[in-house]
């Protein structure tokens, strides 16, 4: 697929997430599963992208992101989970500069969109484990 169909495809599916997530209030775990299928999306589009450095960077943080999600969603005890979600946004944070260092714009854009829902759902999560 060419790198401007995909460009293509990724802002349209990540328009329509975000809409859909501002106006659809959801629990906080379909919150976070709406994030890790966003990671999933973006980890798909990524694989369509040529340059390998690129693509495997941002395969490993997406990865990365996903597993540390998975975890949070698991754990009981305030400590760990607020680790958990330092690891999450650190890794979101990391994979956003990343992509702007390679000037992706199109995955500048999706990171930059899995960052801002990483922040909040870790800070839903550990909102609600502090009450």
């Amino acid at each position: 697929m060419k790198k401007k169909t995909a460009a293509a495809l990724l802002g349209g599916t990540l328009v329509g997430a975000g809409l859909g997530v501002l106006f659809a209030p959801k629990s906080g775990k379909e919150t976070r599963e709406e994030l890790k299928e966003k990671a999933e999306e973006l980890l798909n589009h990524v694989k369509e992208i040529d340059a390998d450095d690129v693509k495997e960077y941002v395969v490993s943080k997406t990865e990365e992101i996903e597993d540390a999600l998975k975890d949070l969603d698991k754990e009981k005890a305030l400590k760990i989970a607020k680790e958990k979600a330092k690891k999450i946004q650190k890794s979101a944070k990391e994979l956003v500069e990343y992509v702007k260092e390679k000037g992706e714009p199109v995955l500048e854009e999706a990171a930059e969109s899995v960052r801002q829902k990483a922040i909040e759902v870790t800070k839903g999560v550990l909102e609600k484990l502090e009450k």
